[in-house]
């Protein structure tokens, strides 16, 4: 038992130290239990097959589709126009709103939709994020206090009440205490996060370090100044011909960015974007073709192949400017010892060989855009080329031609599958909805990893490999690792022992200091171990210490609830806090700073009136 004791505590030593990844402690840990035969390989690996990691990692690549497809900042601008530019209506508004969707949805799944809104919400109002995503967690558990089916530890001191013969409890019987628990939590976290949670940028508002983002990139080349859009009729001279047969360049000067062909354009779930520049694209009926150059040359070549010209195009991107879905742009400056030096852009024919455009060049101060076949390239030239996102990936090797400048495959990341956002809504609202409705025979992880597959094979995720860039694996290794913590203080004896001593030694001092060392022992035990767990075991004794005392155990079974899910001060106490970590970039530090004082206190006001809500 206290060796078990004793590597509990050097783990939470180091946690809260922060020089030590707090994964590798994870394991480390572990590994310590599994040395001293405290558990078997089995207990010990149990955690990486838990149903909540498993749930952590779907979450992740449901949270990182919302954001690719720019649902998140669609719901945002939304919620935005409640809040305004107010720090503290946009506080509030979060606290909120999660703490309502908190009680009909599970505290994970709630901070799982909430979270690349609010960094979305965070990142348009120029709020550091790291204030708002520590109480979005917090509120999600608030919130599960406001219902019978809110968080597990409801249901199980209703359970153990129906099976001591008492009356069960209502569906909203929970509702007064999660109200006040919500009250303490906003008084507390408003200015405690200004105080502890301003100190820098968190992972997703981090300010880009180098080059410039692509509708920098358009602006600064005129890409967006002259474009116009192009349609093909069922009329056109150029169905069926390729791009390089039209000849556009040579012939009227004009630039043909980009072949955009939609499918399925009036229905929005099912309506899929792709975009072409290979110069043996064979155009059809529909497409639309982005143009770049003077309004009377696009006019001239639209009358020539019976096109119809439409309006001009956003210069933002978006759904008619220019967009950058499939293929990209970047720029390149070309070396001293590089093979282009005095070879023309015709001559090196870069779509041929690296499967590119080249746009323009920047030559110091001046921008060649026109008659650039016959441009002779020099040392130090910028060219703008554009192409598929993998062609450019493929640039960066051509290290003794070339360097490819700033970040291109960091900003394709950043592009949002806009025409992808009903598709994501429609998985998101199908998850949730097989979260909330029993009628609906699907557990919860079930349904996460469903919606996770399907914005992968709905194309809301760009490839598997980028739905794997969104988990946060040492986040996972964290918790999968810390599970199998509270199996070794239950085997062990280390629960049972705080549990009894409990009863012992403060059961004779009346009923509030029995309801305070309840609380307090429970709110104690749920920082090492889940608050699931917690609940089943100190709910009978719980119960038992009131009937030994003569008085209404519901005060007492209560405690036990709000105290297992008001745990605040352990980034591994509940999946909710876990998941805001890395998008934050919290420590342990942090969750004992902000967290520990909100424990604390919120213990402090539930025994004061559980009592007054619930008498004894």
């Amino acid at each position: 038992m206290w060796i078990t004791i004793l590597i509990l505590a050097i783990a939470a030593a180091f946690f809260m130290s922060g020089k030590v990844r707090s994964d590798l402690v994870a394991i480390c840990s572990l590994l310590m239990l599994l040395i001293f035969h405290i558990l078997t390989p089995e207990e010990g690996l149990s955690g990486f097959s838990n149903s909540v990691v498993i749930m952590m990692i779907g979450l992740f690549v449901v949270g990182g589709a919302i954001f690719q497809t720019g649902l998140a900042k669609m719901i945002s601008s939304r919620l935005l126009k409640l809040s305004g530019k107010s720090e503290l209506r946009l506080f509030l508004l979060v606290m909120l709103a999660t703490a309502f969707i908190g009680a009909f949805v599970s505290n994970t799944g709630t901070v799982a939709l909430m979270l690349p809104i609010v960094v979305s919400m965070a990142a348009s109002t120029g709020t550091n994020s790291r204030r708002l995503l520590m109480p979005l967690a917090f509120a999600s558990s608030m919130g599960g206090m406001m219902t019978l089916i809110g968080t597990p530890p409801n249901l199980i001191i209703q359970e153990a009440l129906v099976n001591a013969g008492y009356e069960p409890l209502s569906f909203f019987s929970f509702l007064p205490v999660g109200l006040v628990c919500l009250a303490v939590g906003v008084i507390v976290l408003l200015p405690a996060t200004k105080w502890f949670l301003t100190g820098k940028k968190a992972e997703n508002g981090e300010e880009r370090k180098n080059g410039k983002s692509l509708s920098e990139l358009a602006q600064e080349y005129d890409l967006t100044e002259n474009l116009f859009r192009l349609r093909v009729d069922a009329s056109s001279l150029v169905l069926g011909r390729t791009i390089a047969s039209l000849d556009v360049r040579r012939v009227y000067g004009i630039n043909i960015l980009e072949v955009r062909r939609e499918k399925n354009p009036q229905g929005r779930l099912l309506h899929s974007v792709t975009q072409h520049s290979a110069p043996d694209t064979v155009l059809e009926e529909g497409d639309i073709l982005y143009i770049s150059g003077d309004r009377e040359h696009v006019v001239e070549m639209a009358s020539s192949f019976r096109l119809t010209v439409l309006d001009n195009a956003d210069v933002s991107q978006g759904e008619e400017g220019l967009a950058f879905y499939d293929i990209g742009i970047a720029e390149i400056v070309l070396m001293p010892s590089s093979r282009m030096i005095n070879r023309t852009v015709k001559d090196v024919d870069f779509r041929r060989s690296f499967g590119v455009n080249v746009l323009a060049i920047r030559r110091k101060k001046e921008y060649i855009r026109r008659h650039l076949g016959s441009e002779k390239m020099h040392s130090g030239d910028v060219l703008l080329v554009q192409g598929r996102w993998e062609d450019i990936a493929r640039l960066s090797k051509e290290e003794d031609d070339w360097v490819v400048l700033g970040q291109p495959l960091a900003e394709a990341a950043r592009v949002t599958l806009d025409y992808k956002a009903p598709v994501a809504a429609a998985i998101m609202i199908l998850m949730v909805a097989m979260m909330v409705f029993d009628f609906i025979p699907v557990a919860p992880v079930t349904a996460v990893m469903i919606a996770a597959v399907l914005m992968v094979v709905t194309g809301c995720l760009r490839s598997v490999e980028a739905a794997y860039k969104t988990i946060n694996w040492e986040t996972i290794v964290l918790f999968g690792a810390m599970l199998p913590m509270s199996l070794a203080l239950e085997k062990t004896g280390v629960s049972q022992y705080l549990s009894d001593s409990l009863v012992i030694y403060i059961g004779g001092y009346g009923p509030i200091v029995l309801l305070a060392g309840i609380y307090f022992t429970t709110s104690l035990m749920t920082m090492f171990i889940s608050n699931t767990v917690t609940a089943v075991l100190m709910a009978p004794i719980a119960l038992q210490s009131a009937v030994h005392a003569g008085v209404s155990p519901v005060p007492f079974l209560f405690a036990v609830a709000v105290a297992a899910s008001m745990c605040f001060a352990s980034p591994f106490s509940t999946p909710p806090n876990a998941l805001v970590m890395p998008a934050g970039q919290y420590s342990f530090a942090d969750f004992i700073k902000v967290g520990l004082p909100l424990q604390v206190i919120m213990g402090v006001v539930m025994v004061l009136v559980l009592p007054l809500l619930f008498p004894f």
